[in-house]
């Protein structure tokens, strides 16, 4: 995910005493959806991701986010993840319409057709890239900037960089779809590739930030 215009620039202090992100406001939030954002901002985003099937995930989520709130996908990732078979990809790249239509009926997911077929013509993109001898997470990896400070507030972080262009082109070119500069960007946020926690945040740098 990337900063909206309503993300508030004020860090947010929760109960247990901890700084989040402006984005992580339990005062925005029912109670269930605050744990989901506040688990997944402590405990995945932007936390270093080099496996290639667990990125292939994370681009599909990416994807279907698309036009939507991140808060969406958090409620309906395991019913993707069951939907599509773990997101494995050489058993989403046989898919087929018969596929297509049982994904279109299935209520716990987002019903999208263009989406759905980007989601398979991505993990057909995936197994050509293996098949030729390019690892996926590799690919993806090449394009992580060089280690910068954290961003002080959230108006501070870009929605698109000459990375995440460069990324988004590469990817286009190998047959991959719903993936513009900007969700490139969100992907290199949610995967480590860059580290938009702010400052004070309190979740400790990774090995792509300065400094480690």
């Amino acid at each position: 995910m990337t900063a909206t215009p309503e993300t508030s620039e004020q860090p947010s202090v929760e109960p247990d005493g901890r700084v989040r992100c402006a984005w992580i406001d339990e005062s925005r939030l029912a109670p269930a959806d605050f744990v989901l954002y506040r688990d997944y901002h402590d405990t995945e985003w932007g936390r270093p991701l080099r496996d290639s099937i667990a990125l292939f995930e994370r681009v599909s989520f990416e994807a279907f986010q698309s036009g939507l709130s991140w808060l969406v996908i958090l409620r309906k990732r395991e019913n993707f993840r069951r939907a599509f078979h773990g997101f494995d990809v050489e058993r989403v790249a046989r898919y087929t319409e018969r596929d297509i239509a049982r994904l279109l009926a299935d209520t716990g997911i987002v019903r999208n057709r263009a989406k759905i077929e980007a989601t398979i013509a991505n993990a057909r993109a995936v197994a050509d890239l293996r098949d030729g001898g390019t690892d996926f997470a590799e690919l993806l990896w090449s394009f992580a900037p060089p280690p910068r400070p954290r961003p002080a507030t959230f108006a501070d972080v870009p929605a698109v960089t000459p990375e995440s262009t460069a990324m988004a082109k590469e990817l286009k070119r190998r047959g991959f779809r719903f993936v513009g500069p900007t969700t490139a960007y969100a992907l290199m946020q949610a995967t480590g590739m860059v580290d938009d926690h702010t400052a004070d945040c309190w979740v400790p740098a990774t090995s792509a930030a300065p400094g480690e």
